[in-house]
């Protein structure tokens, strides 16, 4: 199990505060912080930040996957964010964004990196997964569903 690793319940936020992209990553990575504090946050915001500036993570309708390789973290560590309402995320198909997963991993440990990414790419394309998320209330039911729904795809 991936992503249940990536996504312990204490990275699960469920009613994001946060209506702009800025706004999300710094809410994001202070929640990662307040789980894992052995990472230098300014180096996550600020290589997240660079990353968005290249091309944007809001890659599918409703979803968007900040991510950054950093220094100061020794394995990948990361956080799920839902909106009710959306935010302004500069998406590609330019609607807000609902459903956020943020990854954090190490610079020297790219071809991991890019697994996790592989791992959620395949998550999302279940059917009806965004939508079945968004219908859940705590970061348990969320954090239940992505194991099932990770563990489904090994059947």
């Amino acid at each position: 199990m991936v992503l249940g690793e990536i996504f312990p319940k204490d990275t699960i936020v469920v009613n994001l505060l946060s209506t702009e992209k800025d706004e999300l990553f710094e809410e994001l990575v202070e929640t990662i912080h307040s789980h894992h504090a052995d990472f230098n946050k300014s180096e996550a915001l600020q290589t997240l930040n660079e990353r968005e500036a290249k091309m944007t993570t809001g890659i599918m309708h409703s979803v968007g996957i900040p991510h950054a390789l950093i220094s100061s973290v020794k394995k990948p560590i990361g956080a799920i964010g839902i909106s009710k309402e959306g935010i302004d995320y500069d998406s590609l198909d330019k609607a807000p964004v609902h459903v956020v997963f943020m990854i954090i991993g190490n610079e020297n440990d790219t071809e991991h990196h890019i697994q996790i990414l592989k791992q959620l790419a395949t998550v999302l394309q279940i059917p009806h997964f965004v939508e079945n998320l968004l219908s859940l209330k705590s970061s348990s039911e969320v954090y239940n569903f992505i194991c099932k729904s990770e563990e489904s795809l090994l059947q």
